[in-house]
């Protein structure tokens, strides 16, 4: 009897939503175009696939979505730009990467704030709801944000091993926004080319490492087939936010009844995301084992170390930049970080080095 009531209340919601939607929804059949940098089968993109199935089913298949993957519409740094003006509907990117000066507010995710990636999405979702100025952002840049995931923790790789800033001076290590703020107050030099074409760059002895990636994703790309030795970079952590956004035309071209599936949609997007990324990073995990590379286990006071000389070189560089859109970049990043904290206590989270590291 029991299993029976609970299957009626869950027909019941889910009946009751469709009614919901269908005695506003006055919408003709849509097709949205999305956009993305990412391959089909980048880990981050079940998060756009969950929203899109989700939409169409709870819309009744009046908004359909269209995809193209791997730069195949817009470039990576198009992404924002081309969004903005409506070559896609929906597209994901990193703003605060590929176009600081249109969004950098948004670059207050740092690296040495935190290794949590699940606390530190919680923490930017809060900042963004509780700050004008952040919102302003994007609708500036004509997007309606729908929802944010902080990267992954940064992993460093490279061709020999970097246990201490000494190592560092000197070598050509590809690194984007903080990261390579953080590379250059080490003493490194950091490169700015694209992904790829830096991974070859170290396999001809052109370059000495690649960061800026997240540990996951460096794994599941076999960077360690190219450069074989991993450190956690001095514990920097998660150091930008992905973001995935519609174009605000697009957006107000809905009636109200759709524009509150999106929002619903998108609100559950971060919990089912993370749910299946614990498995990821448990796939990971076992095959950084398997694999050939070399964890370069870092001394907790070298890390300090990194830290105590690359965040307050990182933390100007982005103030100068943010000092543009907010009157107080240090009170915006300092409750950034209260939140983060906040959340690391509700969202306990062991990197993927510290995981590696146990036997």
């Amino acid at each position: 009897m029991k299993a029976l009531k609970t299957l009626f209340k869950g027909a019941l919601v889910a009946a009751c939503a469709v009614a919901a939607f269908s005695a506003g929804a006055q919408q003709k059949p849509r097709k949205l175009t999305y956009a993305t940098f990412y391959s089909a089968s980048e880990f981050y993109e079940i998060s756009a696939k969950y929203f899109m199935e989700e939409v169409t089913r709870r819309t009744n298949g009046a908004v359909t979505f269209e995809s193209y993957y791997g730069g195949t519409l817009l470039k990576t740094a198009e992404i924002a730009g081309g969004l903005s003006k409506g070559a896609a509907d929906m597209a994901s990117g990193v703003p605060a990467a590929f176009n600081p000066r249109e969004f950098p507010l948004t670059g207050v995710v740092m690296p040495f704030i935190s290794e949590n990636p699940i606390a530190v999405t919680h923490a930017f979702r809060e900042l963004v709801a509780s700050t004008p100025e952040l919102q302003q952002e994007y609708t500036r840049n004509n997007q309606k944000l729908l929802w944010a995931l902080a990267s992954g923790e940064n992993s460093l790789w490279s061709n020999k091993p970097i246990n201490t800033a000494a190592d560092l001076k000197g070598a050509r290590i590809r690194a984007i926004i903080g990261v390579a703020d953080g590379i250059k107050a080490l003493g490194g030099t950091p490169i700015s080319i694209p992904w790829v074409e830096a991974l070859e760059l170290v396999q001809r002895g052109g370059a000495e490492g690649v960061s800026g990636t997240p540990f996951n994703q460096a794994v599941a790309t076999k960077v360690y087939d190219m450069a074989p030795y991993a450190s956690n970079a001095g514990r920097m952590g998660v150091y930008t936010p992905v973001t995935w956004a519609m174009n605000l035309d697009t957006w107000k071209s809905f009636d109200p009844a759709t524009q509150r599936v999106f929002d619903e949609v998108a609100a559950s997007v971060i919990d089912k995301y993370f749910d299946a990324y614990k498995g990821e990073m448990d796939k990971m995990v076992a095959q950084a084992r398997g694999s050939k590379m070399k964890y370069v286990a870092m001394e907790e006071a070298e890390a300090k170390r990194w830290q105590a000389t690359a965040f307050p070189a990182i933390q100007a560089k982005w103030a100068e930049t943010a000092s543009s859109r907010i009157k107080d970049p240090k009170q915006l990043s300092e409750r950034f970080t209260t939140l983060v904290r906040k959340y690391e206590g509700q969202y306990p989270y062991v990197p993927g080095f510290d995981r590696l590291a146990q036997k």
